[in-house]
């Protein structure tokens, strides 16, 4: 077994497709809509085949503030320290909120934390 895919509901797809394809290299497919449903969505693919869903529809709101209990993160794996510092670099003098900096955490990985357009955390590790 592997997973397919995980879910994220936001309020603007396009804004949250966009960072992921700037900062993270993902390949965004066509918008899938179902008006009946009030339902849009979009797939990002990553290299590798790892894919997101992003969502929207107008009668869900955004998860409540952490710590609550469901997914904490997504982890992205840049191949190298290297990379993880330098697209934290990057982001930080982009805007983008950064959580945790580059560093080794105390079960060994590498990693910096940094918040999508909604405030979702994606962990950027090696």
């Amino acid at each position: 077994m592997k997973i397919d895919h995980v879910a994220i509901w936001v309020k603007d797809i396009e804004k949250v497709c966009a960072f992921y394809e700037k900062y993270l290299e993902a390949t965004i497919h066509p918008e899938y809509h179902n008006p009946a449903k009030g339902f849009t969505s979009r797939f990002l693919t990553f290299d590798g085949g790892a894919r997101i869903e992003v969502m929207h529809r107008n009668d869900i709101e955004s998860p409540i503030p952490n710590p609550h209990s469901g997914w904490c993160h997504v982890a992205i794996s840049l191949g190298s320290k290297d990379m993880v510092d330098k697209l934290t670099a990057q982001m930080e003098a982009d805007g983008i909120t950064i959580i945790g900096q580059p560093r080794t955490t105390g079960d060994g990985y590498y990693e910096s934390v940094v918040q999508d357009p909604e405030g979702n955390l994606v962990e950027l590790t090696v």
